[in-house]
């Protein structure tokens, strides 16, 4: 579960990356993807079509992703729940049941860059929602690797 704070940048370029690259592997029967957002600003709409135009000129189609508020019970069905910035991963915390706190992580924890948030885009350039997508692409490709690792999942 990819989570930023409306689910219409961030998290849902997340959630249509790594859902490539899983179904590249053929993973989707093993591996679910979701994302959600902390709040419930934009429910029922799909990603921001800046996200939508970078993720596609890179062959990834996110027009399928539906914003959706994350709730306790996500908890419940997500292994991993991955906040694309610290203020996000504060929200969840807060949310959090206990005995499920070693799920909550930030995203780029995966990315094996030095960077821990990924930056909000929706104020700013189009040049930010392509930074967004590099960034995605490398913790996308992280997590698919721990996650191969950890549950001893043949890439």
């Amino acid at each position: 579960m990819f989570v930023c704070l409306g689910n219409i940048c961030r998290s849902p370029t997340a959630h249509g990356v790594f859902l490539h690259m899983v179904k590249r592997k053929g993973l989707a029967d093993q591996i679910e993807v979701m994302s959600a957002g902390t709040s419930a600003y934009h429910i029922g709409e799909q990603p921001d079509t800046r996200s939508q135009q970078v993720a596609a000129a890179r062959g990834y189609d996110l027009s399928m992703i539906r914003a959706q508020q994350f709730i306790q019970e996500d908890f419940f069905s997500a292994n991993f729940v991955l906040a694309m910035d610290k203020s996000n991963l504060a929200c969840l915390r807060e949310l959090c049941p206990q005995g499920h706190e070693q799920k909550l992580q930030l995203f780029l924890n995966y990315a094996g860059v030095n960077q821990l948030e990924v930056p909000d885009p929706y104020y700013g350039g189009p040049d930010g929602f392509s930074d967004v997508l590099d960034l995605v692409e490398q913790g996308a490709s992280g997590l698919l690797k721990h996650i191969c690792q950890q549950y001893r999942i043949p890439l």
